[in-house]
């Protein structure tokens, strides 16, 4: 006679996947920013509300992946284009180590993505000031993020366009090289490549990064 905890376990697993599958559609299809946004928009539109059932943030991640497997046959292509545009980016801004981030540094990248990165600085306003003399128009903006299980940050952010990608720079203050913010998903450190690290994605060396550490800062 099957297990009655056999059969919970397999319905439990079949709807975690299936909330996986429909949080992956939200990203790749409808634009949501990210997993977690994902993720609580898919529990609404099945009607879940037990937060045990939710998929983690890798599980997503693989359904993403293999959605654009299905029916994203342009989005290798999609993806080394905004890694192009985030390495001429992170040069121009070199002298505020900045460091690739999100999705088009784990490769899930869609066409409406935004190239997210961090970068750093004890004085807030010197990166606005810099890209305000390079002649580039912002919009200001605040992100929050996870410094320790029991502590969130708020810090500011400016958004701009380069050709025709969009862009997001995270300013955070020096110190957070040697201590990333967590994926809250995970818990874990985000990981995040400098420059050297998204030229060798870019030329297949790099490995796959969503199951690297944060780059040494």
């Amino acid at each position: 006679m099957p297990d009655p905890g056999q059969r919970n376990d397999k319905r439990g697993q079949a709807l975690r996947r299936l909330l996986a599958v429909e949080a992956a559609r939200l990203i790749s299809e409808s634009g949501v920013a990210d997993y977690r946004q994902a993720r609580r928009k898919a529990a609404t539109r099945l009607g879940v509300s037990d937060r045990r059932m939710l998929p983690d943030d890798a599980e997503i991640e693989l359904a993403v992946r293999e959605h654009q497997r299905l029916f994203r046959a342009s989005q290798p292509e999609t993806l080394r284009l905004k890694r192009e545009a985030a390495i001429e980016c992170m040069r121009m801004l070199e002298r505020f180590s900045p460091r690739l981030v999100a999705d088009v540094l784990d490769g899930s990248a869609e066409s409406h993505s935004i190239i997210r990165l961090h970068v750093f600085s004890d004085d807030p306003e010197a990166v606005p000031r810099y890209l305000l003399e390079c002649g580039v128009p912002l919009d200001d903006g605040a992100r929050t993020l996870i410094l320790a299980p029991d502590r969130r940050a708020v810090f500011p952010c400016w958004r701009f366009r380069a050709g025709d990608e969009p862009f997001e720079l995270t300013v955070l203050p020096e110190h957070l090289l040697r201590q990333p913010p967590l994926n809250p998903g995970s818990g874990r450190p985000m990981p995040s490549a400098g420059l050297a690290q998204v030229r060798a994605l870019l030329e297949g060396i790099g490995g796959d990064p969503s199951k690297a550490p944060s780059e040494a800062r």
